[in-house]
């Protein structure tokens, strides 16, 4: 097979295949081959982070050992709530998914893994297991596979800077000298690209907040549409790569939902698309389909349950009450910014026919197709405290609702922004959104997509958070406020 020109995976490159036909023996070629000492065995902990195993290589036989076979680790320090009696769980390499790690003392090969229990089977309260068995139950009962995406926002934090200083909330898209942190968004964009995330684009975005003592400036980045486990695993390794680029400058970066007692905080928004045969389901000659309809009303049926891995701490319910394009009603819309889910501006053909020819007189190129029609549903329910895992097997569970339930055309109807303006709200604490997923727990854990420990334990947490809030009300209280972001300061 024929590797494109432009193809930035340098093992890729290297080995003239696809990733997802990475083998074993291809990875051990390719360590020979770029002088390689060291592997990591990646993993995504019960914290949604990116843990690491770290081993030199002795001889090819254990490089070889270490590839196929993985390693065993302890479940109970990974996972809270394991039994230390029997606590040991094997780690497996996903071979498709490694990539060169240039972090460390030396440059290295990574790849992430997934856990198995002492009898071989998948462990079910692992993340990358419960996203995989939520997509699997979905094309399984619909035919149609779910892919998605996320745009991850984050803030740098610095010294302020007297040349060119930053303006208020005037981030969007705003370029250097004026943007803060260019460089940094532009190297994690290359390093990204080159383990493999498929990405759409980066940019500044509108969070410019200046303090006394500091500048926080907010950057975007967008993906591209992918199978679940893999849009959820690319979220986990952006942040991971975005940390070590603003670590390696000196810098701190934040995905928490609150950075400041002011300004826009961070939001995770996940669009998402059906697919079957590599067609968009959920489009039509008119636009949004009944598919499309189902998709968008499973969502807002369970989008006081999703709440539970999507927003995970204190501030993220401070940020919801706080306005701007935060949503608190559970509704949608074409194109505005106000629903909890969005249908966003997609390519029609006419009309982009039209634009190109307007913008380029006499050009006489056809326009090309994408292969998979770029529609999506946008969920602008999480933020940078999300469990991505979860909250990707939740709508995938929810997705399945909407798309089973009768209902589900007419629920559309009624919560559509167009036709009402009366709508139900999301939760406004940590608790309030633990006692929504235990109303609706029975559709979560149905099929074996959410073990009922793994969502006791994700109840008892979010429980115990919303205990810990500080006294007084940390949204008129500044001290209280304060204390809360700087708790959650490194949260997901």
């Amino acid at each position: 097979m024929a590797i494109d020109a432009f193809e930035p995976h340098p093992i890729v490159r290297l080995l003239g295949k696809p990733s997802a036909d990475f083998t074993a023996g291809d990875l051990v070629r390719a360590v020979e081959q770029l002088g390689l000492g060291q592997v990591n065995l990646r993993y995504v902990g019960g914290d949604g982070r990116l843990k690491t195993l770290a081993f030199p290589i002795n001889s090819r036989e254990h490089l070889l050992q270490v590839l196929t076979r993985g390693e065993r680790v302890d479940g109970s320090s990974v996972f809270a709530g394991t039994d230390t009696d029997s606590s040991d769980v094997y780690i497996v390499p996903r071979h498709r998914t490694a990539f060169l790690n240039p972090f460390g003392e030396r440059c290295s090969l990574d790849v992430l893994c997934s856990f198995y229990d002492e009898a071989g089977k998948p462990l079910p309260y692992a993340r990358e297991q419960v996203v995989r068995r939520a997509a699997e139950v979905l094309t399984q009962q619909t035919g149609m596979s779910l892919e998605a995406f996320g745009e991850l926002e984050y803030y740098l934090a610095d010294a302020p800077e007297r040349i060119y200083p930053v303006e208020e909330e005037r981030g969007y898209q705003e370029s250097g000298p004026f943007s803060k942190g260019q460089r940094i968004r532009e190297q994690v964009l290359g390093h990204l690209s080159a383990m493999g995330v498929a990405l759409k684009y980066a940019h500044g975005e509108v969070g410019n907040i200046l303090e006394d003592d500091r500048q926080l400036v907010q950057h975007e980045i967008e993906l591209q549409p992918v199978p679940l486990e893999q849009a959820a695993d690319n979220l986990v390794v952006a942040k991971w790569v975005v940390r070590e680029v603003a670590s390696a400058h000196g810098l701190e970066a934040t995905f928490a939902p609150l950075v400041s007692g002011q300004g826009a905080g961070n939001g995770l928004h996940i669009h998402s698309r059906l697919v079957r045969n590599g067609v968009n389901k959920i489009i039509g000659e008119e636009g949004i389909n009944d598919t499309g309809r189902q998709l968008i009303a499973g969502y807002l049926s369970a989008a006081r349950a999703l709440s539970a891995f999507g927003n995970t701490v204190p501030t993220s319910y401070l940020r919801f009450t706080g306005g701007d394009e935060s949503p608190e009603d559970i509704c949608w819309g074409e194109k505005n910014r106000s629903g909890l889910v969005r249908v966003p501006l997609a390519w029609n053909g006419d009309v982009l026919a039209g634009m190109i020819t307007h913008a380029n007189p006499g050009s006489t190129e056809p326009v090309p197709e994408p292969a998979t029609h770029p529609q999506t549903v946008e969920l602008r329910l999480g933020d940078g405290s999300a469990d991505v895992h979860l909250l990707l097997a939740g709508m995938a569970v929810a997705a399945r609702h909407g798309l089973s339930d009768p209902g589900s055309l007419e629920l559309a109807e009624e919560l559509n922004t167009a036709n009402h303006d009366d709508f139900g709200q999301l939760p406004t604490s940590c608790a309030e959104a633990a006692d929504a997923l235990e109303t609706e727990r029975q559709i979560f854990e149905a099929d074996g997509v959410f073990l009922g420990a793994l969502l006791d334990a994700i109840l008892t947490r979010l429980r115990d958070t919303g205990d810990a809030t500080p006294g007084g009300d940390p949204g008129k209280d500044d001290a209280a406020r304060e204390e809360l972001i700087r708790r959650h300061w490194h949260i997901g």
